[in-house]
């Protein structure tokens, strides 16, 4: 109440409060929190519905019903959709071809929207251009086509879903950004409302040196690439990941003096997939695989080292052979110091919810970031009031 008393204020004043957005997966549903830990989530974004459903249908049914979602949060947040995700763009890219599939997928999310009682949609294309899990299989040369009938598939679902929020998810990896360049980028960003970053996973199974997956210097090149392609930065919300990142590394290696930059085994096959030999664990400390992960982050979070220049926090495991990277509630902090204050972002996310700590260590962070932010964007703006006052009288 008084937290909606104080945004009401400030709302008063002309300022805008720093938004908040949470993706809940159907992965991570048992543990997830009520009322009193998701105050101030102003998006709560269930994912995924598999990207081929529109291309002929609307039929969906969400892993929990939306009532039931809805009640998870306050009254004030938005519900929304995510579509596709890792491992799943076939949909969109069959979809988005030319203007009369994307008329017919455009029409089916909008009635999908409407007979579930959503209030937007998340387009979560991995990737637009290529690099996606299947860039094996369907090499980038036969995805040039998606660079110029994205926008336009955007395009099309912004008109058929009205004044539904409109959001996508993009890569945080700049070799990822096949399709947002300078000249694509305005055109992609004029149609959605929000822009979640995903600045997290900046280390993944395509790389064979150890480094930060969601340190504070990576995250902030991340952001600086989408401004420079014409991102709005009140459009953009900072991507977060409720998980520990880990990596087997090369026995050979020197990671014991050199934790980060030492070689990894081979991480990927040469058909693209994964050997195997990387993976993640939440914050909840569950994990499916290897057996000895689950201890080996035990090492990890008891004895992580933080990268002070970069922002990031690691740890090399020797028991396990293993490179963990993560974030913590102060790089958290830093992050929203160092990037969402200095480059004026208007929100943040994080991906899931139900990925936390029992104790939601990481949502308490990100609800004290918040809170901050929107403080600080409201003390800059009475100092320019002032100033031009000041101006005015002399």
């Amino acid at each position: 109440m008084l937290k909606n008393l104080a945004l009401g204020l400030l709302a008063a004043q002309g300022v805008a409060a720093t938004r908040f957005a949470m993706y809940i997966d159907e992965w991570h549903k048992t543990d997830l929190p009520g009322t009193e830990q998701t105050q101030g989530m102003d998006y709560a974004i269930m994912g995924f519905a598999k990207t081929t459903t529109f291309n002929s249908g609307s039929s969906y049914t969400p892993f929990e019903p939306v009532d039931t979602m809805r009640k998870r949060f306050g009254p004030d947040t938005k519900l929304m959709v995510a579509i596709g995700g890792w491992g799943d763009s076939e949909g969109f890219s069959t979809g988005a071809k030319d203007d009369a599939s994307r008329k017919t997928y455009a029409k089916n999310v909008a009635a999908m929207l409407e007979a579930n009682n959503f209030d937007g949609v998340d387009i979560d294309w991995e990737y637009p251009g290529g690099n996606g899990d299947d860039y094996k299989r369907t090499p980038n040369k036969d995805k040039v086509d998606e660079i110029e009938t994205y926008p336009k598939f955007l395009a099309a679902i912004r008109e058929a879903i009205g004044n539904k929020t409109l959001s996508i998810a993009v890569p945080g990896r700049l070799q990822d950004m096949i399709a947002f360049t300078k000249e694509q980028g305005p055109k992609i960003f004029e149609h959605v409302d929000m822009i979640n970053v995903m600045s997290y996973d900046l280390m993944n199974r395509r790389d064979n040196v150890t480094f930060h997956a969601s340190d504070v210097a990576g995250s902030l090149e991340t952001i600086n690439a989408y401004l420079d392609i014409g991102a709005d930065p009140a459009k953009m919300n900072l991507g977060f990941a409720y998980y520990a990142k880990w990596f087997e590394t090369d026995p050979n290696s020197d990671c014991e003096e050199h934790p980060l930059g030492c070689a990894t085994v081979k991480l990927e096959n040469a058909d693209g997939t994964d050997t195997g030999k990387s993976g993640a664990v939440t914050f909840t400390e569950k994990v499916e695989a290897p057996s000895n992960a689950l201890e080996s982050w035990k090492r990890a979070e008891k004895n992580g080292m933080t990268d002070e220049k970069k922002g990031g926090q690691y740890y090399w495991d020797k028991e396990s052979n293993m490179f963990w990277t993560w974030d913590t509630p102060e790089i958290i902090s830093r992050k929203f110091t160092e990037i969402v204050d200095e480059k004026k972002l208007g929100g943040v996310m994080a991906w899931s919810l139900g990925e936390d700590t029992l104790k939601f260590a990481h949502v308490d962070a990100m609800q004290k970031g918040v809170k901050q932010s929107t403080q600080k964007e409201a003390d800059r703006k009475k100092v320019e009031e002032k100033k031009k006052e000041a101006e005015k009288h002399n």
